[in-house]
């Protein structure tokens, strides 16, 4: 998927929230420490440094949701950060998204800080930032 095609499906999955665009995925991307997962019209962007990973995002087209692919997303991210030396990963996700929440808790993800107000939507409120962390089995 080209840096185009994820700033347009990123806009999509998440209207409420300010896109990110083709350049800063670009940028991303071009880190030797980030990789990317694609099932379908769903994608998770990660990266890995030293025995940590981060899923930095992970988006779903909204005619696609409730079929998997976020859940497929996620276990790719998983499984590459793993083998890539990862043994912990990190994620935030904003405390009003039930259905993502639900997802990490139910891949072993705990919530372990929140950020008051961190993230700013398009309506002028604000939502906190869950973050939660997984360890992988060795």
């Amino acid at each position: 998927m080209i840096p185009d095609a994820l700033s347009r499906l990123y806009a999509r999955a998440f209207p409420e929230s300010r896109p990110w665009s083709a350049d800063e995925f670009r940028s991303l991307l071009n880190d030797p420490h980030v990789f990317l997962e694609v099932r379908g019209a769903a994608f998770a962007l990660g990266r890995v440094i030293a025995d940590e990973a981060e899923l930095l995002t992970i988006a779903t087209a909204p005619d696609y949701r409730r079929q998997g692919l976020a859940r497929a997303c996620l276990s790719a991210f998983e499984d590459t950060a793993g083998a890539r030396g990862a043994s912990t990963a990190f994620l935030e996700v904003a405390a009003d998204n039930t259905a993502a929440h639900l997802l990490y808790e139910t891949q072993g993800y705990a919530i372990v800080a929140r950020r008051p107000g961190y993230y700013h939507r398009a309506n002028g409120a604000a939502a906190d930032a869950l973050i939660m962390r997984r360890s992988f089995d060795a």
